[in-house]
């Protein structure tokens, strides 16, 4: 049974303080100077630019080195990354980069654990590091997962008092998920929770695209639901949500008074539509680039090993951005308010579909699931 390790905030913190291409790119070139760690990304079809999850991932890589989205001068040196378009790519880019000895491999969600836990035992020198994940059972694997139904339960708080403040009647709300599963239904059933919270006679509806990059799918259940009274809609999808946020731009747009909610980054200015207004009201942060920098840094300092780190709200590895300012001052302080007594302990979020269901009055239709 593997170690498992719940990080708090001052290790988190200090842990840090160390600071696509296809899959034919050639390792790191050796040199002179020769960087101290070398890592290569690999990601699903929605690769880097997806706005969401593994831009979050690329961007602690960057960070751990120096570099920016606009200045990635060590890419290629340092780092790279690989993107499969199809998941049987998924075992041959392993492969390909145990074979050319990156110090670390770092793959982003559960889509990739089959093909991890294949691959991973073979190459026993080799280290790899999964987000999202904590079921592959290998010494030279960290696993690092994240309490998203704790960050989500802080939107949830957020959109139902917008809603509230701005006097909707019977509000409903949206929820939109890539493929369903246990991670997934953490985002739904602590969104749910926060909703229920604040108005307990909300009403919800859910949606599953089945994939993560088709922002088309999610673009259409969006106006379908706006257009029939939701007032919300948080998606946690990887690329295929950014339809949500295409949507909710556009009706904002036109004077409706709808509002998306982003996922994993702060997605306020994906949601622009005018200047300085976002459809994003607010965004569920999952510090993905928090894992990707702690792994690193464990490798860098010898610290490295195949256990499961989890980034809770303690640790801050979850919470929700306050970068719209209709969000407003008063909103902000009662999530926070909350945030801290989930600290505390006062408030326990279910993580779980089968947990949630026990709330009196939590819905008992939903889509979501607790296994694969």
């Amino acid at each position: 049974m593997m170690k498992k390790s719940v990080i708090a905030a001052l290790v988190a913190v200090a842990a840090l303080a160390f600071i696509g291409c296809n899959a034919k790119k050639a390792a790191p070139a050796a040199s002179a100077e020769k960087p101290a760690v070398t890592v290569r990304l690999l990601t699903d079809a929605t690769g880097i630019d997806d706005k969401s999850f593994n831009a979050a991932a690329w961007r602690g890589i960057l960070e751990f080195y120096g570099d920016t989205w606009e200045n990635q001068s060590q890419k290629g040196k340092a780092y790279d990354v690989v993107t499969a378009q199809t998941q049987d790519l998924y075992i041959p880019n392993l492969k390909q980069a145990s074979d050319e000895k990156y110090d670390l491999i770092v793959v982003t969600g559960f889509t990739w654990s089959d093909a991890l836990g294949e691959v991973a035992p073979k190459y026993p020198d080799q280290k790899y590091m999964i987000v999202d994940v904590d079921w592959v059972n290998a010494p030279n694997v960290m696993q690092v997962t994240f309490s998203e139904h704790e960050g989500s339960y802080l939107v949830g708080v957020a959109a139902a008092l917008k809603a509230k403040a701005d006097g909707i009647k019977n509000p409903k709300f949206g929820f939109i998920g890539g493929i369903p599963g246990p991670v997934i239904t953490k985002f739904e059933v602590g969104y749910v929770q926060g909703i229920k919270s604040v108005l307990p006679d909300a009403q919800i509806v859910d949606y599953y695209a089945n994939d993560w990059g088709k922002p088309e799918l999610a673009k259409a259940q969006a106006k379908n639901w706006y257009d029939s009274g939701v007032y919300a809609i948080f998606s946690a999808a990887g690329g295929t949500g950014n339809g949500t946020i295409a949507q909710a731009k556009e009706y904002r747009s036109q004077g409706k008074n709808v509002w998306a909610i982003g996922v994993d980054s702060d997605q306020h200015d994906d949601g622009l539509y005018a200047e300085g207004k976002s459809a994003v009201l607010t965004s569920m942060l999952k510090r993905v680039e928090t894992a990707t920098k702690y792994g690193l840094d464990a490798v860098k300092n010898g610290t490295f090993t195949g256990n499961v780190v989890v980034l809770d709200i303690k640790a801050g590895g979850v919470g929700f951005s306050t970068k719209n300012a209709e969000l407003g001052a008063d909103i902000v302080n009662q999530v926070e308010a909350v945030r801290s007594k989930i600290v505390a302990g006062e408030i326990k979020v279910a993580a779980t579909y089968a947990e949630a269901k026990q709330i009196p009055g939590f819905p008992a239709n939903l889509q979501a699931k607790d296994s694969q």
